[in-house]
């Protein structure tokens, strides 16, 4: 900083007279219009215009006094300004405005505007900026927060920011927020019919690309039993509405009759599938033929997983307990030592100093979660190790002396650590299809081949693990192949098989060269018979059915490229067929969604608002579920302040760096949570 200074024009104190309390520096360029300066108070540089320095001087000043002056001259150099007529120069105004069809507050841009003649006589810098009343502001909204709990991650929320700048760009005398009453019975109907506005786009899309119904049950906090049902389409899923269920027998025939009136309410010929249960989706096939049931792939590959890693003694299942009782064992003492852990704040306290990690419990329910409790451990294997040889794991005294340095053995037991690495690399196949089948991804056309080349997956690693070749025979592959192939036996369905058949990519060279027992779907004998099953359903004409045949004919030597967009730009010439791929390149093959929107029923319907009625509770998660889709939609929902506003709460600031298994407590429906994913594990779609 250098110590010469430039002299201040009796002009400029003048008509700028708060220059007499900074010192210009005259070795700094000056461009632009802007000046280096460096504040008599707090003695730092600053390059800014004269605007900056009232700013400045306005926020650093303690002393009333100097505050009181700085006013004083201000006012009498605009007084002076005035009347001797000189124009003001208006000052820039940033404000946020939401954009979108009757002030829906789908979109959410800046808007920069000039106020005109702001700067005006009478007014002080404090009152130019409204410091006075920005700060009050602040605390009054800070004070909410604080006084019912809110989540700090709600300021990013849109709908708070459009709310309030709509409130401070408006002048509305005499305006208070809406009562009680109004909050909860007009203005949560005229929502629900905005956001049921906001969603026919989305709706009138089925009739081309088709749709899945999904339905699950639940109980809410007074053991109601509710079905919830969703529609699903091109990765959009779109909450329909949620069924009370008091007082009825729940079998098959009472939920295919509610799973007709959602089929007849979007329109049977728009619906491709549902995904329920099984006798009520045989029902529904009988009742409307061009419909069809499809399981849950989810849950069947969940199911595959409790087969190998909990393994039950049963008479029947001796021969898989036998094989793989030994996983089963390595989850129970990893189990064991999380609790043996986390169950004492002293060694909890130890833990916590060696990993920053947290030992999270992972609920039965969830998906894979003897897989996800073995990834965790082996993530925080270095720190288990440290914190079993610190001398305060050693000198800690407690009852459980004999159990404590059990933990110490395990942990630096290097063959026990190396089961672990083995369960985790032969199941990673299943586990890596059951988190891209858990998304919401159109997934439909990649069943039947992802679990071909997952089982194959399986086998290489078992193999390479007891150094055979592939010819040779394992038993325990042998064991692990025949709960797979049942599974899928059980799981398979003829929408798989037509899917598969018509996605151009598995009759392209690049496909069939990367595995030498690969064929194209034409030549697969099953998939075959499965396609002219399905063939015949949709077609009982038998004039159709050959002309639709002719046309899948056509397809057999197409190259490879994305599925919907070949028949898109090429499937013109076989116009049935290209009608019924596009329906089904764009389905799902789970029912994940319905039952992550219980964790958005138990987040509206809590234990402290258990007196709502099922039929609030319904309009609340209608509204909050479908303006979560519609904000996503939006390409505001990826970019500024706002960017995925509705993920991740408190619980972290932000998503850079953090690894999967860190926010494996969030759903597998989060968009950051899938990208970090799909970075991972690029699965061809």
């Amino acid at each position: 900083m250098s110590s010469s200074t430039q002299a201040t024009s009796s002009d400029e104190v003048v008509k700028q007279p708060l220059w007499r309390y900074v010192t210009k520096l005259v070795n700094h360029t000056n461009a632009g219009g802007n000046l280096s300066w460096k504040c008599n108070f707090c003695e730092k540089d600053f390059k800014s215009s004269y605007t900056r320095v009232m700013c400045h001087l306005m926020m650093i000043i303690e002393k009333k006094e100097d505050l009181f002056e700085m006013e004083r001259l201000e006012e009498e150099v605009n007084t002076k300004l005035m009347s001797i007529t000189l124009r003001n120069v208006p000052l820039p105004h940033a404000s946020y405005s939401l954009s979108g069809d009757g002030g829906d507050g789908m979109g959410l841009s800046l808007n920069s505007k000039k106020r005109k003649g702001e700067s005006g006589s009478g007014k002080s810098i404090e009152n130019v900026f409204n410091m006075t009343q920005r700060e009050h502001l602040d605390c009054e909204i800070a004070r909410m927060f604080y006084s019912v709990g809110l989540p700090f991650n709600l300021v990013k929320n849109p709908y708070f920011q459009s709310a309030f700048s709509y409130a401070a760009n408006h002048n509305i005398a005499g305006y208070v927020p809406p009562k009680y009453n109004l909050l909860r019975t007009t203005l949560l109907q005229k929502e629900k019919a905005n956001i049921d506005r906001l969603c026919t786009p989305i709706k009138t899309m089925w009739k081309e690309k088709g749709v899945s119904i999904v339905s699950d049950g639940w109980s809410d906090s007074h053991r109601r039993p509710l079905i919830n049902f969703m529609a699903v389409s091109d990765g959009e899923p779109m909450f329909i509405k949620s069924v009370d269920c008091s007082g009825e027998t729940k079998d098959i025939h009472f939920i295919f009759n509610l799973l007709k009136g959602v089929i007849n309410e979007i329109g049977h010929e728009n619906v491709v599938q549902v995904i329920t249960d099984k006798g009520a989706g045989q029902l529904i096939e009988q009742e409307f033929p061009s419909i069809m049931w499809t399981p849950c792939v989810v849950h069947t590959l969940n199911l595959a997983l409790k087969n190998i890693c909990a393994a039950k003694n049963m008479e029947i299942n001796q021969i898989v307990y036998e094989k793989c009782s030994w996983i089963s064992d390595i989850v129970k003492e990893v189990m064991q030592i999380k609790y043996f852990i986390i169950n004492h704040s002293m060694r909890l306290a130890i833990y916590n100093e060696f990993v920053s990690l947290k030992l999270f419990s992972v609920a039965d329910t969830r998906f894979a979660s003897m897989i996800v409790m073995l990834k965790r451990f082996k993530l925080i294997k270095s720190g288990l190790q440290n914190m079993v040889i610190c001398d305060k794991w050693n000198i800690y005294q407690d009852v459980n002396q004999e159990k404590a340095k059990l933990v110490k053995e395990k942990m630096l037991d290097d063959f026990w650590w190396d089961l672990i690495d083995y369960i985790l690399s032969f199941t990673a196949p299943i586990y890596d299809m059951l988190r891209v089948c858990d998304t919401d991804k159109p997934c439909l056309h990649l069943v039947y081949d992802m679990w071909d080349s997952m089982i194959e997956k399986v086998k290489k690693v078992i193999y390479a693990h007891e150094v055979k070749r592939l010819d040779e025979k394992s038993t325990f592959y042998e064991v692990i192949n025949t709960i797979l192939v049942d599974r899928w036996t059980k799981n398979n369905t003829l929408l798989y098989c037509l899917a598969h058949a018509l996605n151009p990519r598995y009759y392209s060279d690049q496909w069939l060269d990367e595995d030498s027992t690969r064929i194209s779907p034409y030549k697969n004998k099953e998939i075959n018979q499965e396609r002219l099953k399905c063939f015949k359903k949709y077609f009982p004409n038998l004039d159709e059915r050959n002309n639709v045949n002719l046309e899948f004919d056509s397809i057999q030597n197409r190259y490879s490229m994305d599925p919907k967009a070949w028949w898109v730009n090429h499937g013109a010439c076989a116009p049935m067929l290209q009608s019924i791929a596009l329906k089904l390149l764009a389905q799902p093959s789970f029912s994940s969604c319905a039952e992550r929107n219980w964790s958005t029923y138990s987040f509206v319907h809590s234990a402290r608002r258990n007196k709502m009625t099922p039929k609030r509770a319904e309009d609340l998660i209608f509204i909050h579920s479908n303006l979560r889709l519609l904000s996503r939609k939006s390409p505001q929902y990826a970019e500024g302040e706002t960017k995925m506003w509705d993920i991740g709460r408190d619980a972290f600031d932000s998503f850079e760096d953090v690894r999967v298994l860190e926010v494996a407590n969030l759903s597998l429906d989060e968009p950051e949570m899938e990208y970090i994913f799909f970075l991972q594990k690029k699965w061809i779609m």
